[in-house]
């Protein structure tokens, strides 16, 4: 998989190991970063590579529930109302800018998240398996944006911060350009699949049995505790970001060929699944105090089993 990204996709090779283990988690990702670093080239490579069904959807100020999940279209010919079919209904949604579009229709995406069905005159219609949402949020803009209030912002598996590419990563993105890449033409860049929904769903079952002593439970348990009593914090992780971190550490352990999950996969995990789901207070931040520093100062004096 990292090695068909890569041929679209220059680094970001943080990014690639949190969308795979957002797969195997079946959990969803809210992607950040400025434009033009390739947030939406990675999502259709990934779909590429896995021969997943992809759509990508513009969140706009106007945008209404029924263009996300679709609405009732009356149809002449037969009398009769058809359920048209939205864009949620796909394997992999990129939902771009999802801060760019009122609440109700934020909600209603999120709902689909949670879900994973759209109902529609009391009948449920089941999404697609494998189902992802992608959301991407851009981090200097603010003007005309409706912020995901944290009640929502908790059902998003991780949010991965997507940094600006390094010196030689920028050579490698103009040079593949100059040599003709097409970032709209993945099959003429020699993007193949490199797996299917069948070995997708054989890695979710191996993540699933993947093994976590109790000192390794406790150790979770403790550092999201933690940031519940944090003077810099007004609102700590919830029970279901210590659930968030322990699946992502099974996955993270899996990837990496081990049937047993260390300190080491719930550090590697910790800031992807916690930094959204935590706020520093006010004063804090005036004082130069983010989500990833206290995470990252947890992360150093928690003690983690030996």
């Amino acid at each position: 998989m990292r090695g068909e990204v890569a041929k679209a996709v220059v680094g970001q090779d943080g990014t690639v190991t949190g969308l795979l283990v957002a797969l195997l988690c079946r959990g969803h990702v809210l992607l950040e970063g400025v434009p033009g670093v390739a947030k939406t080239l990675l999502v259709r490579t990934l779909a590429a590579a896995l021969e997943l069904d992809t759509r990508r959807l513009q969140f706009t100020p106007d945008l209404m529930p029924g263009d996300v999940t679709g609405s009732l279209i009356f149809d002449a010919r037969t009398a009769s109302f058809e359920f048209r079919e939205g864009p949620v209904f796909t394997n992999l949604l990129l939902a771009d800018e999802i801060n760019r579009t009122p609440p109700k229709t934020q909600a209603a995406l999120l709902e689909v998240m949670e879900e994973r069905q759209v109902s529609v005159e009391g009948r449920p219609r089941p999404l697609p398996d494998p189902f992802l949402v992608v959301a991407t949020q851009n981090p200097i803009e603010y003007e005309g944006t409706y912020p995901l209030p944290e009640a929502q912002l908790d059902r998003f598996l991780f949010k991965l911060t997507v940094p600006l590419p390094s010196r030689d990563e920028e050579f490698g993105v103009l040079r593949a350009h100059h040599n003709g890449f097409d970032p709209r033409d993945l099959a003429a860049a020699g993007v193949r699949p490199a797996a299917g929904t069948a070995d997708l769903a054989a890695a979710r079952r191996g993540a699933l049995k993947v093994q976590v002593a109790d000192v390794v439970l406790a150790y979770i348990v403790d550092l999201c505790r933690a940031t519940r009593n944090t003077p810099s914090l007004e609102l700590g992780a919830s029970p279901r970001g210590a659930t968030a971190v322990l699946n992502a550490a099974k996955a993270n352990a899996w990837l990496l060929g081990r049937g047993f999950v260390t300190p080491d996969d719930v550090k590697a995990v910790a800031r992807p699944a916690l930094r959204h789901r935590i706020r520093v207070r006010h004063e804090a931040e005036l004082e130069g105090a983010t989500a990833d520093a206290v995470l990252e100062a947890l992360l150093a004096t928690v003690p983690a089993p030996r």
